[in-house]
């Protein structure tokens, strides 16, 4: 037996023996919960008396200069819709794509750029290809030298800004110097380098001071000593110290 319980709830009640009947509540399959029920002959054929029907829709996602990683673009009231109830909105996220040369830093972009040692002190010419197409050619002078680490900036050739897109951030180029090999120069010619750079440092050598040398550091040889010193230190907390009595 059913009979209707409430709005859109369908009640079915079944003997199982005399004096035991158990109830089961659903919800209804005509009018699904909603407590209507249209007549088929009068049901919208687009929707079949569902009261909405899916469509695609295309919009247009217009993406401004200097718009930043996850910068929101809303679409308001594009979102699904329902009878008695305001449509929602579409919400972009932008995504940001990382890039194999620039990084993004609010709106400058920075570069590393690696020179030689005889670029950094006797200056250099470079080309940066940049995001838009473009070659960009920059200048070091005879004198001026270039540190390891250190920075210059190009203005006006970073990311564009929001506010106003004419305006571009700076373009930070952080300098790395790849220094030669060992054996780069002979010796025999090392004082005619001498002469140019700064003079060195002169230290005081005394009898009570202990000479010593300087080795390739192996990667693999100092990965075994912390490993000793672990397992030594890892033996001497699971069997304490031994006293030592006559």
């Amino acid at each position: 037996m059913y009979h209707i319980k409430g709005r859109g709830i369908r009640v079915h009640v079944e003997q199982l023996a005399p004096g035991m009947v158990q109830q089961i509540q659903t919800m209804c399959s005509e009018c699904r919960g909603e407590g209507q029920r249209i007549n088929p002959k009068d049901r919208c054929k687009p929707c079949n008396g569902n009261k909405v029907v899916r469509e695609k829709k295309i919009l247009e996602v217009h993406i401004k200069k200097g718009m930043k990683d996850g910068q929101k673009i809303v679409f308001h009231g594009e979102g699904d819709q329902e009878p008695g109830s305001e449509p929602g909105d579409v919400v972009i996220v932008l995504d940001q794509r990382k890039h194999k040369v620039f990084q993004r830093q609010e709106d400058n972009v920075i570069m590393k750029m690696e020179i030689r040692l005889v670029e950094a002190l006797c200056g250099f010419k470079k080309t940066i290809e940049t995001m838009d197409g473009r070659t960009l050619l920059i200048t070091s002078y005879p004198g001026e030298v270039i540190k390891h680490g250190h920075m210059k900036s190009i203005q006006n050739e970073g990311m564009p800004l929001q506010r106003d897109p004419f305006e571009k951030g700076l373009l930070i180029i952080n300098f790395l110097v790849v220094f030669p090999d060992n054996d780069w120069i002979p010796t025999e010619k090392l004082h005619l380098l001498e002469a140019l750079l700064p003079s060195r440092e002169e230290v005081m050598v005394t009898d009570d001071m202990d000479i010593v040398e300087l080795v390739e550091l192996d990667p693999r040889e100092q990965s075994r000593h912390y490993r000793g010193e672990a397992y030594q230190d890892d033996e001497r907390q699971r069997g304490g110290v031994q006293c030592q009595t006559s």
